[in-house]
């Protein structure tokens, strides 16, 4: 991918104060490491007269393959070899979109420390893209960019030009040229434009992307003409999130419009106090006793068994001490929504080493289990049917023997406590059972003393003094001394006998 930024100036105001608003000197050639690939900056020209900055993307098919996981226009998972033969490495997409954000950062934020008086100031700019998929052709570049003050030429891309009778492709040649319009604004309208022409993105779209498209928008979306295309496009169609785009937007509008600040406009509903927040929910109770558990463990490998949609994987990211984190679940479905929440594809390689996850099954020992400090079983055994949680106590206590194991399970004498929930009812349509106080005590003893463990328990939520605390936590540590064998208990008999005589 190729995009150059060219300006004009004078002896006076030499067009070289590019490289101070870039933050990259034009005597210098730069590579910055992505997570898909490297991009270079380079000035072909820089004079007082004409300076011209480039950003070259190249882009690493294979890694984007293994950071999208397959998914993605082109990449679906039966259509491998669309995966590595694309148009990924030369087209202008969100890839190039992001590389302007990462590269050129402070320029999209309007900051120069050098020389804090040449952002704000408009310049002659001509931006140049020479391979741009344009989902609507040179008419919709024209809609989307005029607007903002740029003059558009926006050549197709013939598909053959030895076969002209094939017509145009879907590419176009882009050249925008403006005299009044800042960097900053100019960065800004490309990073939130080139995945709306493109009408794809590389990457998973969180509910945070609505906070970057407002950001890259302030001051020209919320009075754009496309403003809905543009709103829909850039966050992959998806209709909640468009929407409530849309309606911040729509404040951004009034207040402008009345000449006010949005919070004076957004006051309907005045903010809560303390006593009127809510209380924190049993699902952030549990996660929070887990990991305090994992931390005075001393853990720092650790293996959520059963990890869902990865809620506590994501919580452990967030801890230094905990270096290598495993998800394992059997469903696959859970499995990606666990990398679409982590944002794996976006995730910087670091990072990304101190995390996995992938697809197993409690039933059966597993090689890839052993090896961690500690394993989490969180809310898993009661959605086992009885009969099966031996061989589950096997693979983890028995095959892969962490230092630490940490299980939950519900009590199911608090369930009175739950005024939403019917007498009898469990409250889960797919927990198999729900143990009371002593019938989980009594199963985790039972279960420490055949594999060599300690076991203590730990409340989990509000102690009710007569019915408990809605979770309940069993803590089991690994004794050195290993679980006891028909064969030592008679030798230690013996022992006993001997010195009795």
């Amino acid at each position: 991918m190729f995009l150059t930024l060219t300006t004009t100036g004078t002896p006076e105001r030499p067009a070289t104060d590019l490289g101070y608003l870039l933050h990259k000197h034009p005597d210098k050639a730069q590579a910055f490491s992505t997570s898909y690939g490297t991009a270079h900056v380079l000035y072909p020209e820089a004079d007082d007269r004409r300076c011209t900055a480039a950003l070259l993307l190249e882009v690493d098919a294979v890694a984007l393959v293994r950071r999208g996981k397959g998914k993605g226009r082109g990449g679906a998972p039966d259509a491998a070899l669309a995966q590595y033969v694309n148009d990924r490495p030369y087209a202008a997409s969100s890839l190039l979109a992001v590389a302007l954000s990462s590269v050129f950062s402070s320029a999209m934020k309007g900051t120069c420390h050098a020389r804090p008086e040449l952002p704000a100031e408009p310049r002659p700019l001509r931006i140049e893209v020479p391979a741009l998929p344009a989902r609507g052709g040179p008419e919709l570049v024209r809609r989307l960019f005029e607007p903002l003050g740029w003059t558009v030429a926006a050549q197709p891309v013939a598909l053959d030009a030895e076969f002209p009778e094939w017509g145009d492709s879907r590419y176009v040649r882009l050249v925008l040229e403006s005299q009044a319009l800042t960097l900053a604004e100019a960065l800004r309208h490309l990073y939130v434009l080139l995945p709306v022409l493109d009408d794809a993105k590389h990457y998973w779209v969180a509910p945070d992307e609505v906070d970057k498209l407002l950001r890259a928008g302030e001051g020209w979306l919320a009075e754009h003409p496309e403003q809905k295309l543009i709103t829909s496009r850039y966050l992959s169609r998806r209709w909640s999130l468009t929407r409530q785009a849309m309606e911040r937007l729509e404040l951004v509008r009034l207040a402008e419009a009345d000449d006010s600040e949005v919070e004076e406009i957004d006051n309907a509903v005045e903010a809560e106090t303390e006593e009127e927040q809510r209380p924190t929910p049993l699902a952030v109770q549990r996660r929070d006793a887990i990991i305090e558990a994992l931390r005075a463990s001393g853990a720092s490998r650790v293996v959520d068994l059963g990890c869902g949609q990865g809620q506590l994987v994501q919580a452990l990211l967030k801890d230094p001490q905990f270096t290598q984190i495993a998800g394992v679940d059997v469903s696959m479905r859970a499995l990606t929504i666990a990398s679409r929440r982590l944002k794996l594809d976006r995730m910087g390689e670091r990072q990304a080493s101190r995390v996995t996850l992938f697809q197993g099954s409690l039933a059966y020992t597993d090689r890839r289990l052993k090896g961690y400090d500690a394993a989490v079983l969180s809310e898993v055994i009661e959605h086992l049917d009885l009969p099966r949680l031996p061989a589950l106590e096997y693979a983890v206590f028995g095959a892969a023997r962490p230092r630490t194991v940490l299980v939950t399970t519900p009590n199911v004498e608090y369930n009175v406590r739950w005024e939403s929930l019917p007498a009898g009812h469990v409250r889960h349509g797919d927990h198999r059972f729900e143990w009371t106080r002593e019938e989980f005590r009594s199963w985790a003893r039972a279960v420490a003393e055949r594999h060599g463990y300690g076991v203590r328990f730990v409340p989990v939520g509000p102690d009710d003094p007569e019915v408990g605390p809605p979770t309940q936590m069993a803590v089991f540590e690994l004794d050195p001394a290993g679980p006891k064998t028909e064969k030592t208990e008679k030798t230690e008999k013996n022992e006993k006998e001997a010195k009795a005589a």
